[in-house]
């Protein structure tokens, strides 16, 4: 939301926000003139209002919600109003996927800044090199993440599109994986025959997603060697990072390395690879993007040591994104791999509880903190415990610590020199390790 209230504020539209307490990102926006008001009461929807913009997280029980309707104030979900801004721009890029939006919007970006072709962008995490989550451009074209969740994504107008994966994600949504690629495979056709779907050729069954399409197809994939982009000779240096040949139908197209970690950003750079190549972006351009790119906020950012333990924050909060960020870890130096994981929300934790096991398992040992709510109630009946006990099952150590206080003195005792901690998930987890450093 704070990024689309900047750039609306940039247009020239007054506007005002609420939010339950204060952040960087809320005195960000104070500091551009932008009025916010903490805690989200009825008295905050004044009758100077026009227009109220909300996010898919924000329940009709809320009471700005409710006193917005009571007032007849036209009302917009943040995805609309999305939409309603893409289509100022003849060149509008949407990043989908069930993992990876955030790092790959953020690699194309950093690529198309490089190439000067000076791109609005909206970005799901805080990108350094934009300095925030929103970049005012002043050209044609616009990059943004496309969220599946509640089908947002389907109020888009793209005229590109990248699919990344499709797995099973917000089951509190979606009834089933057939219902989630239903989804993807009406967000694919949304892009206009002029042009192009840009699709991962190792999700299972993709051609199932891009049959009948009218714009152009180009594919990618680390295993489907059919594909249009992919790779060769992958390998990667002494902290994770990779390097590749890139080859397009078979032949190479060039040589490419990064500087953030595990082979699943390799896929997420093919997939920019095959954007960069729809802008005619030459590949020193890409690489010096790519050089550039040291990833974002809470994708496996190194935060600091303590007593010789190197500290990472990871925001992976479902079983496959554990699994691709441990297993970078596990070829980043370290004597042994600690992992703190928050689950998200009690639907995710229920549906996923064998897969976040096997996933968690990666590490060498596990804490658990208590699940993290966002936007549910404690249904009673799913807690971390329940996950420390499949966990056990499969012979891995586990501590089920449930505040951050318990949790930290255990890291202090137990954790020695030359140990890697990451501390993983899309809640507040972070805190854990800023607040060790701080100390």
């Amino acid at each position: 939301m704070s990024g689309f209230a900047e750039l609306l504020h940039s247009m020239g539209f007054t506007i005002t926000g609420s939010d339950w307490k204060e952040s960087k990102v809320t005195r960000h926006l104070e500091n551009l003139g932008i009025q916010i008001v903490y805690g989200q009461v009825a008295e905050n929807i004044t009758d100077d209002i026009d227009f109220v913009v909300y996010t898919a997280a924000v329940q009709p029980t809320n009471p700005e919600y409710q006193e917005a309707q009571k007032k007849n104030i036209p009302m917009m979900e943040r995805a609309s109003m999305v939409g309603q801004v893409m289509q100022n721009y003849s060149s509008a890029i949407a990043v989908a996927g069930t993992h990876g939006k955030t790092t790959t919007t953020s690699i194309a970006s950093q690529i198309f800044m490089e190439a000067d072709l000076d791109p609005t962008i909206s970005v799901g995490g805080i990108l350094q090199a934009i300095g925030g989550n929103i970049r005012i451009g002043h050209s044609e074209h616009f990059i943004t993440e496309a969220c599946e969740y509640t089908n947002s994504f389907l109020q888009f107008f793209p005229t590109v599109g990248i699919i990344l994966n499709i797995e099973e994600d917000h089951m509190d949504f979606f009834k089933d994986l057939d219902d989630i690629r239903h989804s993807f495979r009406r967000f694919a056709e949304l892009i206009p025959s002029t042009g192009t779907l840009i699709i991962n050729a190792d999700i299972e069954g993709y051609k199932d997603i891009i049959d009948g399409l009218t714009c152009n197809v180009l594919t990618y994939a680390l295993d489907n060697k059919d594909a249009d982009y992919t790779a060769d000779n992958i390998e990667f240096n002494e902290q994770g990072c990779g390097r590749f040949d890139a080859l397009f139908q078979g032949k190479k197209a060039g040589h490419f390395s990064l500087n953030v970690v595990g082979r699943h950003n390799i896929s997420n750079t093919l997939a920019c690879l095959a954007l960069s190549s729809l802008y005619g972006i030459d590949n020193d351009v890409i690489q010096r993007g790519l050089t550039a790119f040291h990833g974002t906020d809470r994708r496996f950012e190194y935060k600091g040591e303590i007593n010789g333990i190197t500290i990472i924050d990871d925001y992976a909060h479902h079983p496959t994104e554990i699994a691709a960020t441990l297993t970078a870890a596990n070829k980043y130096p370290h004597k042994k791999l600690w992992v703190v994981f928050q689950p998200h929300t009690y639907t995710r934790t229920r549906a996923f509880l064998k897969d976040f096991a096997k996933s968690l398992a990666l590490a060498d040992n596990i804490i658990l903190a208590d699940i993290y709510a966002a936007r549910e109630d404690d249904p009673g009946d799913i807690s971390s415990q329940n996950l420390a006990d499949e966990i056990q099952k499969l012979g891995k150590e586990v501590h089920y610590l449930p505040d951050f206080d318990t949790i930290q003195k255990f890291i202090l005792k137990n954790l020695t020199h030359g140990d890697l901690l990451i501390t993983m998930g899309a809640g507040n987890v972070v805190e854990i390790g800023e607040s060790l450093l701080k100390k």
